[in-house]
């Protein structure tokens, strides 16, 4: 099968490799339906890489497919069920796995980072990073299983009530994620930050939130004259707006630090943090939000599928990649076939 195979330092190159074929007993093989580009692909991508990446391998961890064939002893799944990927494989023996932080286990493999990914018609998976998904969800709106579930981990961090207001700054996919999760949980009023023109033109045009822009005003000015007292909970979903999140935030507010930008160092105001008895809440991945999420799609909380702007061919990746860098793709869909 024809892949992308990561090259380091930015570079894809698509290379004829052969189609996996099951070795062990607890492996799956996936016929791949769709596969989402991730920030994570985008920071992989990135000269420097903000995130690291085994050379050789084929990324994209954000997939979705049917099974095709298990191993022997693969007793959770049959040929034809529809599953999602949980691509974090953790070890469950170092200290923080035997603690029950299993998103800070120190000895894990990711998929599409160290083991091949997505981006490529199969995969080949321990029966362990599967969960089965209904086939009444529509494969793009299954494709958003991972993402979805680090928000459903993220939200479960600050204490929240129906009615309460929320500051979302990062108007890409992560963040709209936010919106629509906060927006079915009964959040008063939601409003999203950004600087990007399309990415807050999105968001008006499918009525997810109230917007600001931020190159208009100040973003306090802005935001205190729709929440006079400040936000009950702010998200960082961009990874270096802490200052900012300090600035719009009440008194005794929760701010969930939600983005990685690895090589940014912004500024923290300390005084500000302590003097209003504001909650910091650094959050990864979460703690097996996995089967709560797949509730959620099968439910039909959320339909995330509204988010996506762009849906290419595998031999466009790159193509999408530069879409989403450029902020002119909300989210964009890979079709492996």
């Amino acid at each position: 099968m024809r892949v992308p195979v990561y090259q380091g330092n930015g570079v894809l190159n698509y290379e004829d490799i052969p189609p996996p074929h099951i070795q062990h007993d607890e492996e799956v093989l996936v016929e791949v339906a769709a596969c989402g580009i991730c920030g994570t692909d985008l920071n992989i991508l990135a000269v420097p890489p903000a995130h690291k990446a085994r050379e050789g391998i084929v990324i994209g961890h954000e997939a979705i497919g049917q099974v095709a064939e298990t191993g022997g002893a693969v007793t959770q799944f049959q040929p034809g069920d529809w599953v999602v990927v949980a691509p974090r494989l953790t070890c469950g023996t170092c200290d923080y796995c035997r603690m029950g932080l299993d998103n800070q286990c120190t000895n894990y493999e990711t998929i599409g980072t160290t083991r091949h990914g997505g981006f490529a018609p199969q995969m080949l998976l321990p029966q362990r990073a599967l969960y089965r998904l209904g086939s009444q969800v529509a494969v793009e709106d299954g494709v958003f299983f991972e993402p979805l579930s680090c928000v459903v981990g993220a939200v479960e961090r600050p204490p929240f009530h129906a009615g309460e207001s929320v500051v979302i700054i990062g108007g890409g996919p992560m963040g709209l994620l936010f919106a629509l999760l906060y927006r079915a949980m009964g959040a008063g009023i939601i409003v999203i930050v950004d600087m990007a023109a399309p990415r807050l033109n999105f968001c008006r045009s499918h009525h997810i939130a109230t917007t600001i822009d931020v190159t208009q005003a100040p973003l306090a000015e802005q935001l205190h004259a729709i929440v006079p007292l400040g936000a009950d909970i702010v998200v960082d979903a961009v990874g270096n707006q802490i200052d900012s999140a300090l600035s719009v935030v009440r008194r005794s507010g929760h701010i969930i630090l939600f983005g990685l930008r690895p090589h940014d160092r912004p500024t923290l105001q300390q005084y500000r943090a302590t003097r209003y008895d504001i909650t910091l809440h650094g959050v990864f991945v979460g703690l097996r939000p996995f089967r709560k999420t797949i509730a959620i799609l099968e439910n039909g909380v959320v339909q995330p599928s509204q988010l996506i702007t762009h849906r290419l061919p595998l031999s466009q990746l790159a193509q999408g990649v530069a879409l989403m860098r450029r902020g002119e793709a909300q989210k964009v869909i890979i079709a492996p076939k």
